[in-house]
């Protein structure tokens, strides 16, 4: 029986974007992060073979290095990092930093799986987990699923939340300058006003910095998007504790790690995302002014220091995996696409279509082309049911 799923709104479904945000329950305070995240990790590691969603990103070289650390002090079997790899998209490719941690950890196994077309937004794997579950958010949930069926029986710890928990606060360099610890530059009165300004005035600042164009959505969807955003953007709060609750608890998060643990459940596997681990969170909305961390790489040094070298704890660089989702079998159906399964009161259709016709389309469209197709398929299948009733 499929499990039941939230469903997304039609604004959410055009854009993409899941806004909202959420309040957490307490969870308890471990002696560090470090700590924490390895007390995360641990069931993973106990239910083997335990795989680890890498990229070569820091944030799954982190719990890659994390969990490699735990394995051996408890005698374990080593994690295993698990990685798509896309030979037709070159801004992907990864496998330099990739190589690096490896070696850097001494790891023997690792579980490399390549595709060239396959995980394409409306691709075959894409396909199988719509028809199973839906329409679901993110649009690239699918991108698992291989990862998920090399681990059936096992784990599968994520790098997920790093993004979120581990990247410096947007009022850190406002509260450094009231603190006395930067010293004042001439747009600091401009950062400190915004962290100190109330959430209605926050949001009277942001009615024109949108940074989104949105040209395939009506006039109407455009609007309630800038009021969205801005809401959410607006509630940021300057306090450090509430802060890192705050960031912990977008809703997206919360959609997006339960999704992917419907595609877990289809295989029997632990997923584990240890960077929003409740505890971790609560770990670091607790830590003292002094053992904060200052920026990403900091946090990458205290949760993987020792185990991978300053050049990978530091990289800014990230790969893009566009071109894997929008492939052979997004542009053809784009072009054959009869303008069904889109709401129109949100939805432009022919600035769609002329978003799905250019060289690269806006990732942010690839849910809705995953509801055309679901739509698409719908009217298929109610087709071949009606023609298997007349011959029968």
């Amino acid at each position: 029986m499929t499990a039941r799923v939230e469903a997304l709104s039609s604004l959410e479904v055009a854009t993409g974007l899941v806004f909202g945000l959420r309040r957490l329950d307490r969870a308890p305070v471990a002696h560090s992060p470090l700590v924490a995240l390895e007390q995360a990790i641990l069931p993973a590691l106990e239910r083997p073979p335990c795989l680890v969603s890498f990229s070569g990103g820091r944030d799954s070289s982190t719990v890659l290095a994390a969990a490699t650390r735990v394995a051996r002090r408890e005698g374990l079997e080593p994690p295993i990092p698990a990685t798509n790899r896309f030979p037709a998209a070159p801004a992907s490719d990864e496998a330099e930093w990739q190589e690096s941690v490896v070696a850097e950890l001494g790891l023997s196994d690792w579980l490399r799986l390549e595709f060239r077309d396959e995980l394409d937004c409306v691709g075959p794997v894409a396909r199988k987990v719509l028809r199973r579950h839906g329409l679901l958010w993110p649009f690239n949930v699918h991108f698992h699923a291989p990862l998920l069926a090399a681990a059936s029986g096992g784990s599968l710890l994520t790098g997920i939340g790093g993004d979120e928990l581990l990247g410096e606060a947007r009022s850190s360099h406002a509260l450094a300058v009231l603190a006395g610890r930067r010293r004042p530059q001439p747009r600091d009165l401009l950062r400190v006003g915004w962290a100190i300004a109330p959430a209605p005035l926050r949001r009277l600042g942001l009615r024109r910095r949108l940074p989104l164009a949105f040209e395939w959505l009506t006039p109407a969807a455009r609007r309630d998007v800038i009021r969205a955003w801005r809401r959410d953007t607006a509630s940021e709060p300057i306090r450090w504790s509430r802060q890192m609750r705050w960031r912990a608890g977008f809703r997206y998060l919360e959609l997006g790690t339960r999704n992917l643990a419907l595609v877990a459940a289809d295989e029997d596997v632990r997923l584990v995302h240890p960077l929003l681990d409740a505890s971790f969170v609560a770990t670091l909305a607790a830590l003292e002014r002094g053992d904060r961390y200052p920026d990403r790489s900091a946090a990458h040094r205290a949760l993987a220091g020792g185990l991978l070298s300053e050049k990978l704890l530091t990289r800014r660089s990230k790969s893009s995996f566009d071109e894997a989702f929008w492939s052979r079998w997004s542009r053809e159906f784009a072009a054959a696409w009869d303008g069904g399964g889109v709401d129109p009161d949100v939805v432009d259709i022919e600035a769609l279509r002329a978003e799905w016709a250019s060289e690269a389309p806006d990732p942010r469209t690839f849910t809705l082309v995953q509801a055309a197709w679901l739509a698409s398929a719908s009217r298929s299948d109610e087709v071949e049911q009606q023609v298997d009733f007349v011959v029968g």
